[in-house]
């Protein structure tokens, strides 16, 4: 059987992966600061990772897999909303974290094992803190601590800059009380109208790195198997949690492997409010967008690439997804195909399962010798294989059972109806216009038109759109 090989971003290479404990193997994924509904990029690493979790408990249990993923709580951008609204803290993220996991779980994402939320851990932190300034790798200054990046001789070794490099392409702040103008902030003061806690150095609030650290150590340990999260994360929130994670643990690792998303475009250009394609995921959903259809879209490209979000390939993912559950209703999952799980060892080639998927459904279409129908009297053969693909499908998070619902079928039998009479009526004064307009009306909203002796059968076909028979 193939082993699993994932891209390091520490190595630049693809590698073997084998789990410091089977077991349990262990993930961490950097969640959302919860203060607005997450766009559509949010959604690329989430789909990623859920594709991961799902592969990981096939090879190794469901019971032997622990996935983490976080919620950002306390940020400026939360005090800055609530500054704005005049909302409570708590109510903002609260909501926000209920559209999250309405949004994820309606793209097909399976829940983490652990979404911890930084406030609950803030003595975590503390502790954290105290240790790198006991063992020379943090200082206090003015009601704030930062770590010394000067004291760990491995910074930059996983975005791969020089600090000069580093100093150039961040915003670093300038601030009288830092040692060195790359030191960050591990603890920082609050005022009376900002959120805040007791600790050593006065009342304050964690800065965003140290927060992912000390929940990764609490619920993973001090060195865990995969991390991840979008490649613009990898400078410098993931650097710093490696540098202060590494030196408050005493260890050579925090994670065997990192593993990094690239970013979404969206009509081959950089998503942005500015050029009017921003879009959460909400809104795509409730543009009528289906979750499983943009699950489809993400799953087609490597995530190590660039994601490109357009039209036509949402519309592509759609006619592909109702020819598969027109196909496959009622079949019960076997086991995934090998050639499938290949493709998802081999570094999650997403894209290749998918294509291999459209491989295998057009098989099954030619041995059903229907492009809507199982076939009437389905061999063992073609049982076998149709098994296969709803398990190969189910792997990757697509034709679930409970995904379905926005393919459910019309009812078309009015229509039906509608148009046997008009023909009854066309035989008898032979003439046969009014059956053609409608027949040329019900084609034009996507509907396959099936006349015989026996009656007529309406179908809707790939490029259903229920608006167009809107006062047939």
């Amino acid at each position: 059987m193939a082993e699993i090989r994932l891209r390091n971003s520490m190595t630049r290479k693809v590698a073997a992966f084998t789990p410091l404990n089977p077991d349990n193997v262990r993930m961490y994924l950097c969640g959302p600061t919860v203060y607005d509904r997450a766009h559509l990029g949010n959604a690329r690493n989430v789909i990623m990772f859920d594709v991961l979790f799902r592969v990981l408990r096939h090879e190794y249990g469901e019971g032997h897999v622990t996935y983490v993923r976080n919620f950002t709580d306390v940020d400026d951008k939360i005090n800055a909303r609530a500054a704005e609204t005049g909302r409570p803290i708590s109510e903002i993220t609260e909501e926000t974290i209920g559209w999250y996991h309405a949004d994820m779980d309606a793209l097909g994402n399976l829940r983490p094992t652990h979404e911890p939320r930084a406030t609950q851990y803030i003595a975590e932190m503390v502790t954290m803190i105290e240790g790198l300034i006991g063992s020379g790798h943090a200082y206090a200054a003015d009601g704030h601590v930062l770590f010394s990046v000067a004291s760990d001789p491995g910074y930059g070794n996983l975005s791969g800059r020089s600090v000069d490099d580093m100093i150039a392409g961040a915003r670093v702040e300038v601030a009288p009380y830092k040692r060195d103008p790359m030191d960050f902030v591990l603890w920082k003061p609050s005022g009376p109208d900002l959120p805040g806690w007791d600790s050593p150095w006065g009342r304050g609030r964690p800065g965003w790195h140290i927060e992912c650290s000390a929940m990764a150590k609490a619920l993973l340990g001090d060195t865990f198997d995969i991390h991840g999260g979008g490649s613009d994360l990898m400078f410098p929130h993931h650097e710093n949690e490696l540098a202060q994670s590494c030196c408050a643990n005493e260890t050579d690792f925090m994670a065997s492997f990192w593993l990094h998303n690239e970013m979404l475009q969206v009509e081959g250009k950089k998503m942005s409010k500015s050029l009017g394609n921003f879009f959460t995921v909400r809104d795509l959903l409730d543009q009528g967008v289906p979750g499983e259809v943009i699950r489809f879209v993400f799953l087609s490209t490597h995530y190590s690439k660039p994601m490109d979000w357009t039209g036509r390939k949402a519309a592509d993912a759609e006619r592909a997804l109702r020819r598969w559950r027109s196909l496959l209703t009622e079949i019960e999952p076997t086991q995934p195909a090998l050639e499938l799980m290949e493709a998802l060892k081999n570094d999650l080639n997403t894209a290749g399962a998918v294509n291999l998927l459209g491989h295998l459904g057009q098989v099954l279409f030619q041995m059903a010798g229907s492009v809507w129908k199982p076939p009437s009297n389905p061999g063992a053969k073609w049982l076998e294989l149709a098994g296969q693909f709803v398990a190969s499908a189910q792997l990757v998070g697509l034709l679930m059972p409970d995904m379905g619902k926005w393919i459910e079928a019309p009812d078309l039998n009015p229509y039906a109806y509608q148009l046997a009479e008009l023909r009854t009526s066309a035989h008898a004064s032979k003439d046969f216009s009014k059956v053609d307009e409608m027949k040329a009306a019900l084609i034009a909203a996507g509907v396959e038109v099936q006349m015989s002796k026996e009656g007529v059968e309406l179908v809707p076909g790939l490029d259903f759109d229920p608006t167009k028979l809107e006062g047939l």
